[in-house]
This record gives C-alpha cells, structure tokens and sequence, in this order.
C-alpha cells in the first residue's frame, strides 16, 4: 500500500503517461528496476518530477521504512547514474557550438537564465548547493542537472551531489507529507 492512498496520489503526482503508471504500479523486486529506470530517465529526458517514485506500492516483504528506503536509496543511484549520463551530454554540448547556438536562439532563452541562476548557486556554494537545489519537491530538475553539467567537470563530486540531492528531495517530499498528513 502506498503512503499516498490513491486520492492523495490522484490529486498531488501528475500523469507522466505509462511510464508513471508502471511506476505508480510497481510491486516486487522488478518494481524496484522500474523505479531505477525511471529515475535514470527522469535525470537527463523525462519532464517532471521524481516524487511519483514515492506511490510505488512496491510488496518486498519489508516493513513501510524498509520498502522506503529501499524506493528512496534506488531512486536516488539511478539518478545519480542519470546525471552522470546527462553529465557526459553536458562536456560534450561545451564542445558543441551548434548545440549551444540553437538553445540560445530558442524561444525561451534556456541557457541563459540556466546558467544564470546555476553559476550563481555554483560559485556560491559549489556541489553542496546543487545538492541544495535537487532537495526542493516538485521542482523540475533537469534544466539544473544540464546546467551544472556543462558548468563543472568531477564526474564523482557531480554523482555524490546529484544522489544527495535526489534523496534529500525525497525526504523532505516524505515529511511534508506527513506533516500535509497530519494537519488534516
């Protein structure tokens, strides 16, 4: 059983199509590879948010914090393993001037306000704050993800600060709740 319920899960996750489904649906120990790949995708293609991991009724024989840990620490490898991907992505867009011209002359100037708000959050507080920035619920998070990859160059410290973040996001998603929870 989810620590949603199905009315909290239906009005707060939104629809990601079948991807999403698989996730919310998810039981077993293949449910925690659905979880992974999701996770991974979510880090450098997916739009939306990683929360909906948190809805996987995942039945592993383990009490409710042993099947969240279990979502939380897998969700958080396979985006660690994602960013590391879209990291790569990144140094080669740094390569790539094509690439950066086109985003540039995109409707929405992407790169600019990205790197904008990413070189101020990376000069001011380096990995932890992209850590900082990957803890906040709800947020899309792949733009951050890009951007701090073509900003930086540790393929470790950029894996450590992406799983932090990924995790610190899910726990404070999990106290909020309880806390939403709580108070009605």
């Amino acid at each position: 059983m989810s620590i949603f319920g199905p009315a909290v899960a239906a009005d707060f996750l939104p629809d990601f199509g079948w991807l999403s489904s698989a996730v919310e649906t998810a039981t077993g120990w293949p449910g925690v590879g659905i979880i992974f790949v999701y996770s991974f995708l979510i880090a450098f293609a997916l739009p939306g948010v990683s929360e909906v991991v948190l809805a996987a009724p995942l039945d592993l024989g383990l009490s409710e914090y042993g099947r969240l840990t279990v979502i939380i620490l897998t969700s958080g490898i396979g985006k660690a393993a994602g960013s590391v991907f879209a990291f790569h992505i990144g140094q080669e867009a740094k390569q790539a001037g094509p690439v950066i011209r086109f985003l540039r002359r995109s409707r929405f100037d992407v790169i600019e306000w990205s790197e904008r708000r990413t070189v101020d959050v990376a000069q001011k507080y380096g990995y932890a704050g992209l850590a900082a920035a990957l803890s906040v619920p709800f947020f899309p998070d792949t733009i951050s993800i890009y951007a701090f990859a073509v900003l930086e160059e540790d393929y470790v410290k950029f894996a450590a600060a992406t799983f932090v973040g990924s995790v610190g996001r899910l726990l404070v998603t999990l106290v909020g709740i309880g806390t939403f929870l709580r108070l009605t």
